[in-house]
């Protein structure tokens, strides 16, 4: 079928939703739902037997549901409805929660419903729960609707929505914080509810912030509502029965009203707490190592997915430190939500110079890619429990094998950041892993790509479980077998010999260089387009248009506009 996906941005729901409806065979193209006139010109120019809306802000046009059938994504169960599902479930503490595909009419959530699907909470912020629960959920409930629609069969007769229960947004004051009455599980249900949009509204020395990315903080305590310890990004601060740390804010007033990491707001006003160090027992925990036999495991769990300068560098030397070790395989399992989806743009983008932090840290993930490609004593592995991207994808591929979660989206591409060439030593990787003809399908695409495809291109080696506990598991049991592998030195040997060969014919730091050749002209050169590209990112400057490259129907308009 031609299907259009009509979105306020084309977020990690619509792409997974993009991804598994064009492995189906689907004709598929997207809209950004600027205003009425927009969507109804899409649907003019795209005629689909169907509109799907898996991420929307406002109603859909009535001409437009009048006209067609518009399927739309609720992330909450069948009876729910309103604007904050996924904020009030978690506000309230629900056990269990779903995603509804209903059918839009006259009344906001209120249509005849199609299919759903539920699942269990789990204690974590919305984003996470959105990117995981949320999207698994809505993904087999669309897959029904959308084959219910294809054999031309209506909704089940199971009702509406127009009877249920309507919430109304999320109000900051439903999520403000009070220090001295909210439990440490309150404070962190509330920071979670709005965590990554909008933030919860809150005071810290004289100044109001919002509050993102909170964790408990245990073996602390203090007077409830008091700053009492910083580590790494993070603050710490009492509750009335513990501690959470806070590891970003946003600053509506600041110069930079985006997240930053805590400390780098606050850092006039921490200088006399005490600094647990990073990582440790008792500090914020973005990176952590485990052995289980002759397996080592690389943890980081960075902040969605962005690695900062000093990011990479700590993680470079805990690789260092897990290479020094006497086991035989390292495994790179990411975190929960991400691998990894490149260099630090928030971080950047506050930087006294822009181009100076970009620079470096480019050469800090280069830094990390050459140590991953350059270890002779192991055999890695890339294990992408979580999405990746730009950068992030090309780092997972300096690993001999990368197995991925099925389920796990792709964005292998820079050049929607103002035509970034990237580095990360992909002209190298990719020609190597993929073939050449693949390397350039890869890299001038724009599209997301899942995991079934990038194994197929050679971007991994294997799709294992999607449910992720039986992925991690099968990652144990898979790295087990390749150390205990009768033919391990083997393996081993072959790869010293294959990068000896490849040092040979082109050294590691020609590529580099090649590479960084370009990104200096994208970071110093006389093109802004990253720097504007970057800003717009970064300060969620609202599109003006849908890019061509996802908005099939508008290609051969803007083609035409190209050529005259």
């Amino acid at each position: 079928m031609r299907i259009l996906l009509l979105v306020h941005s084309f977020n990690s729901l619509a792409q997974r939703l993009f991804v598994e409806l064009a492995a189906r065979g689907h004709d598929l193209s997207v809209e950004f739902d600027i205003n009425d006139a927009v969507s109804l010109e899409a649907d003019t120019q795209f005629q689909p037997d169907l509109i799907l809306a898996p991420f929307l802000k406002r109603a859909i046009p009535e001409r437009l549901w009048r006209r067609r059938t518009c399927l739309v994504v609720h992330p909450g169960p069948p009876g729910d409805r309103g604007p904050s599902a996924l904020d009030w479930a978690i506000l309230k503490g629900e056990a269990t929660w779903g995603v509804t595909v209903l059918q839009a009419n006259a009344e906001f959530d209120a249509g005849p419903i199609w299919a759903s699907a539920a699942f269990s909470m789990r204690p974590a912020a919305k984003s996470s729960l959105y990117r995981n629960e949320i999207t698994e959920a809505a993904v087999s409930a669309v897959l029904k609707a959308v084959e219910r629609f294809a054999k031309g069969e209506g909704p089940p007769q199971e009702g509406s929505s127009g009877a249920g229960n309507w919430r109304p947004h999320v109000r900051p004051e439903d999520r403000a914080i009070d220090w001295c009455v909210d439990s440490t599980d309150v404070v962190l249900r509330k920071i979670r509810s709005a965590d990554g949009v909008p933030g919860v509204e809150d005071e810290l020395f004289g100044r109001r912030f919002r509050l993102f990315d909170a964790q408990e903080a245990p073996h602390h305590s203090g007077s409830p509502g008091d700053v009492i310890a910083r580590s790494g990004p993070a603050v710490c601060r009492a509750t009335k029965n513990g501690a959470v740390w806070i590891g970003a804010l946003a600053d509506r007033e600041s110069e930079y009203p985006f997240k930053r990491p805590a400390t780098q707001v606050l850092a006039d006003s921490l200088a006399p707490l005490p600094d647990r160090p990073i990582d440790s027992p008792g500090g914020y925990r973005e990176i952590w190592y485990e052995e289980r036999g002759d397996v080592g495991y690389l943890h980081f769990a960075f902040y969605n997915g962005a690695m900062g300068t000093g990011q990479c560098r700590r993680l470079l030397k805990a690789y260092r430190q897990a290479v020094e070790r006497s086991t035989r395989v390292i495994v790179l399992m990411g975190g929960h939500d991400f691998w990894s989806n490149g260099i630090h743009l928030n971080l950047i983008e506050a930087a006294d110079s822009p181009a100076d932090e970009s620079w470096e840290n480019i050469n800090a993930m280069d830094d990390l890619a050459e140590a991953i490609i350059r270890t002779e004593s192991h055999l890695t592995v890339a294990a992408l429990q979580g999405n990746a991207g730009a950068g992030g994808v090309f780092l997972a591929r300096a690993a001999d094998r990368v197995w991925l979660r099925r389920g796990v989206v792709l964005n292998p591409h820079y050049k929607d950041m103002g035509n970034l060439y990237g580095s990360e030593f992909w002209t190298y990787l990719l020609p190597r892993f993929a073939g050449r003809k693949n390397a350039e399908r890869i890299v001038a695409a724009r599209l997301p790509m899942g995991a079934d495809e990038a194994q197929t291109l050679g971007l991994a080696d294997a799709v294992l479980a999607a449910d992720r506990d039986e992925f991690r598991s099968a990652v144990q049991s898979a790295a087990d077998s390749m150390a205990k592998a009768a033919d391990f030195s083997e393996r081993l040997m072959a790869k010293a010999v294959r990068r000896a060969s490849d040092e040979r014919e082109k050294p590691l730091s020609a590529y580099r260089e090649e590479e960084l050749a370009r990104m200096r002209l994208n970071f110093f050169g006389f093109d802004p387009s990253y720097h504007v590209a970057r800003y717009k990112f970064v300060h969620k400057v609202p599109k003006s248009r849908t890019p061509a490259t996802i908005a099939v129907h508008r290609q051969v308009r803007d083609d035409l506009r190209t050529a005259s």
